[in-house]
């Protein structure tokens, strides 16, 4: 078992140092820290961890088969990115003395990224559109429903969508919100008050105490699956409110969006024949770390204000590290009627020998 992180290391670190700091904390109080002894190995090639994986103190050596490929030593530049970053792993890292490490779940903070280059302007925009919404806690119950376990089912494409199908309902004390037995009908996230969830036995008919819940917990997505009765009933406890999602829209959002899929090779055949562009998502100093040649390099958090930028007459090929911030990235521009792609696999797909490092080139949006 880890130790726990402080949040200020976090800043120190590529790409965590973009967070907003509500999900740096989030992440501060998942992220461990660990200790190796020299000789020991952090990961080896073929493992396929879904980490990334900070060297803290201390040094390590990259290896190819028994090869040392590059050593990595704790407090430099290399060490603010996670080391030998592809999944499945290519290559293995060794403890060349003791060191002091941090690993971090990837989806987790990939979705923590997607959301913060996008959640704050599109809360304003659907506040605009939901004027019922303002009196709720902003973007803080979005950002945590997004970190439940249903919802990372959900596609990153269908993010705004599915924010933008949810109703906002009131309730008093006593309303019974679900109840057990009943057909599913709505998925529910708690903005305001508290609930009281009880389940009834043949022993106990009135109900047993399962748990309490309150703003930002969400409930109901298990009937919606499965088509199941409902396992328990749900009471308010005070007065409050929710947001909630009917049956049809979150199924129909849990089903991967219309997106247009291209690997690396045929996304190069459209570029070297039909002018297509790559256009890297991820953020400049991930895009420095290594990026395709040639892309240019647009920021998810950035899109919307360089859509003017773009020309409607190309083709584009997103790219960013998973398939997370890409897909969002097609959302927005699919909206806008841009002809887009998404690199299947993201950059850690592409073979190591087709990957520079440096700054975007100086050049126009959409290059001739």
């Amino acid at each position: 078992m880890g130790n726990p992180v402080n949040k200020r290391l976090l800043t120190t670190l590529i790409p965590l140092n973009a967070l907003r700091p509500e999900s740096l904390n989030e992440l501060a109080n998942k992220a461990k820290s660990a200790k190796l002894r020299s000789g020991q190995f952090l990961f080896k090639a073929g493992d396929h961890d879904k980490q990334h994986i900070y060297l803290l103190s201390g040094k390590v050596e990259l290896l190819s088969d028994h090869d040392v490929v590059s050593n990595v030593k704790g407090g430099t530049d290399a060490s603010k990115h996670a080391i030998g970053h592809t999944q499945p792993r290519t290559l293995s890292a060794r403890a060349k003395s003791d060191v002091h490490y941090l690993r971090i779940d990837s989806d987790l903070l990939d979705i923590m990224l997607t959301w913060d280059q996008t959640g704050s302007y599109q809360v304003e925009e659907l506040q605009a559109d939901n004027p019922t919404w303002v009196n709720t806690t902003s973007a803080d119950w979005m950002t945590q429903i997004l970190q439940t376990r249903a919802f990372h089912r959900i596609p990153p494409a269908n993010i705004q969508a599915m924010f933008m199908r949810m109703e906002l309902i009131s309730y008093n004390s006593g309303d019974v919100i679900i109840r057990q037995g009943e057909n599913g009908d709505y998925f529910y996230t708690i903005t305001d008050g508290h609930c009281l969830v009880t389940r009834a036995t043949p022993s106990q008919p009135r109900g047993v105490k399962l748990a309490e819940l309150g703003p930002g917990d969400s409930f109901g997505e298990e009937a919606l699956i499965s088509s199941a009765k409902r396992n328990a009933t749900i009471t308010m406890l005070t007065a409050g409110t929710m947001m909630r999602l009917s049956k049809e829209d979150f199924m129909s959002l849990l089903n991967e969006p219309l997106l247009n899929w291209v690997n690396y090779a045929d996304g190069q055949a459209m570029v070297l024949h039909e002018r297509s562009v790559w256009i890297d998502v991820r953020l400049p100093s991930e895009y420095q770390h290594g990026h395709i040649k040639g892309s240019i390099n647009i920021p998810l958090i950035f899109l919307r204000i360089k859509i003017k930028n773009l020309d409607k007459t190309r083709k584009y090929l997103l790219c960013c590290d998973t398939e997370r911030r890409s897909s969002a990235a097609s959302f927005i521009l699919n909206e806008h009627g841009f002809d887009v792609y998404l690199l299947q696999g993201g950059i850690p797909s592409i073979p190591a020998a087709n990957i520079v490092t440096g700054k975007p080139p100086v050049a126009k949006t959409s290059p001739s």
